[in-house]
């Protein structure tokens, strides 16, 4: 009551209260005493501060036992095949500062994080022991088995990823549970069933990625309960139905991809309200029914896929809208009429595929504004008239092909010149035009194909002449040629060496054996390796490596110093009959 601070510690008689009155009461005690007694209260007051201080810190590192036991599940159900989990130990110490891939507050683990470790197995149903947690993150490893149910046990859940990994099974409905989810990804596993309406009670839900599954069934009409839903991608599914027009509930929707699905229908005009869409990809499905105009009010939309469909009518002149577009694939379908003029207003085009409908009249000379176009096919329509020359400069032919009556585009479809006019004759008072008749596209056709023959013959004759010079030259320097070989088949193999000419001559003359079951053909003996064995006045010998691996000595002999052809290998077989230890066979 008098204004003096109280301090309270476990230890007696050290109060600020009693070394007040022990002071007034005995003034007249030692001075060393007092000091004494006082350094020992601070000491203690010391300690115990300490110790507060050590038993806060020490708070949030020693994980809750439940939490330590679900940990513990998980790592027994893992295959580690990298070791990341060794410093998982089983006293649980550290477990919120030294676990790899834990993060805990308040002895309570709020996320896991082990993406690309490699790690094999199956994720425990004891994770729902796990309450605080928040964030599981296992994306990119070679999980195997079930998505946990009792990840719907987890009320703080706000992420999950699991792409890029090998689970099977169907998506538990009990997700749906975890009221704060904001993120579900678990594309490119092996998931089959059905997508479960239950998901749309995750009412955070913003991005949701269910792609690269085999997932089947409809989309759930309960999606469009899911206001927060910014990002939908279902692609690479067995999912059929139509689309849902509820789907246009979805107003915070940007990006929206049902790609390559059995999806059948038309596209609900209401997909038209989707304000931030700047992404819609409905291609490769069974959509039948036209372009709806309500599209062009996106004024968000940057990339339009809709090809491998059955769209069919007019694509619609409002297309001009879609101020931002950037890529434009409506090819492979069965759409008709003309290109819109219009396209040419959307600067921002990148991308323009029109290929394999109905198509048909002139290609608009207003697409040689779109500076920023980089990819254009219109090939396998009914298209007609000149390409316009920027166009054709720009895409090669490809982009071009399958419309007969297209021309202008490469040098084998020359456009037909315009009808030339005639200069008036004296006796006539005006000019008029000659009546020459217009090619159809029959004649230029039929022309083309004649000149191209005529070049094919002249091509001919020339390779023929060509031949028959060479063939004359070839025996002209045979008659030239002349010398003999020896050859003896050796017993030993050799280093492959490259022949020399002796003369400097090309190596002609005929082949002579020896005696003997082994022979040979010069062919066999040109494509051959060789070494120099020696040299002498009547030539040079050579140990021959042929393509079979067989070795043999071969001597080529100089022009005008062998005998007589016919002496000559009278000579050769009785020298190959000579037998001898020191001599090869």
């Amino acid at each position: 009551m008098d204004g003096r601070i109280q301090l309270r510690i476990p230890f007696p008689n050290c109060s600020t209260e009693f070394l007040h009155r022990h002071l007034e009461g005995n003034a007249g005690r030692k001075e060393k005493w007092k000091r004494a007694h006082l350094q020992l209260c601070v000491l203690l007051l010391l300690f115990f501060t300490f110790g507060l201080a050590s038993a806060k810190k020490w708070d949030g590192v020693v994980v809750t036992q439940a939490d330590f036991q679900a940990l513990k599940a998980l790592k027994h159900e893992f295959v580690d095949f990298r070791g990341v989990l060794n410093s998982w130990n089983d006293s649980g110490a550290g477990a919120c500062t030294g676990w790899a891939g834990i993060k805990c507050v308040n002895g309570q683990v709020i996320a896991i994080q082990l993406p690309w470790k490699g790690l094999g197995g199956r994720i425990s149903e004891k994770i729902g022991q796990l309450q605080a947690l928040r964030r599981l993150s296992l994306h990119d490893n070679v999980l195997l088995g079930p998505v946990p149910t009792s990840l719907g046990f987890l009320p703080h859940l706000r992420g999950v990823y699991l792409f890029n990994n090998r689970l099977a099974g169907s998506i538990p409905p009990s997700i749906g549970n975890c009221l704060l989810l904001q993120t579900l990804d678990l594309s490119n596993n092996q998931l089959t069933g059905i997508i479960p309406p239950s998901l749309a009670n995750s009412t955070r839900l913003h991005r949701l990625n269910l792609s690269f599954n085999g997932i089947s069934g409809s989309i759930p009409m309960s999606l469009s309960r899911a206001p927060s839903l910014v990002f939908l991608a279902l692609q690479h599914n067995n999912i059929s139905g139509s689309i849902p027009a509820s789907l246009s509930n979805l107003t915070m929707l940007e990006e929206l991809n049902l790609s390559h699905n059995q999806i059948a229908g038309r596209i609900p005009d209401e997909l038209g309200s989707l304000a931030r869409l700047n992404s819609l990809d409905l291609s490769n499905n069974a959509i039948s029914g036209s372009f709806p105009e309500s599209l062009s009010k996106l004024s968000s939309l940057v990339t339009v896929n809709l090809k491998n469909n059955n769209l069919e009518s007019q694509i619609p002149e409002s297309i001009e809208k879609l101020g931002n577009l950037s890529v434009l694939d409506l090819s492979n379908n069965k759409f008709k009429g003309q290109i819109p003029d219009s396209i040419g207003n959307i600067t921002s085009i990148t991308s323009l595929h029109l290929s394999e409908n109905n198509l048909t009249g002139e290609i608009p000379i207003s697409l040689v504004n779109l500076q920023n176009l980089s990819s254009f096919d219109v090939s396998y329509n009914n298209l007609s008239g000149i390409v316009p020359s920027v166009l054709a400069r720009k895409f090669n032919s490809s982009s071009f092909v399958g419309n007969i009556q297209l021309c202008g585009y490469s040098s084998s479809t020359p456009c037909p010149s315009p009808e030339p006019e005639t200069r008036p004759s004296p006796s006539q008072g005006a000019p008029k035009h000659s009546r020459r008749r217009k090619l159809s596209t029959k004649d230029i056709i039929l022309i083309a194909a004649g000149a191209l023959l005529v070049v094919l013959l002249i091509l001919c004759c020339v390779l023929i002449c060509c031949l028959i010079r060479k063939k004359a030259a070839s025996k002209a320097k045979n008659r030239k040629s002349g010398g003999g070989l020896v050859t003896d088949r050796s017993a030993k193999p050799a280093a492959a060496v490259g022949r020399e000419d002796e003369s400097g001559a090309e190596i002609g003359g005929k082949l002579v054996h020896f005696d003997g079951p082994f022979v040979f053909t010069a062919d066999d003996l040109l494509s051959a390796t060789a070494e120099i064995m020696g040299k002498s006045t009547y030539g040079t010998a050579y140990k021959a490596t042929l393509e079979d691996n067989n070795q043999v000595a071969v001597k080529r002999l100089r022009e005008k110093i062998t005998k007589a052809q016919k002496e000559f290998e009278i000579e050769v077989a009785q020298l190959g009959k000579i037998r001898h230890p020191n001599i090869l066979a």
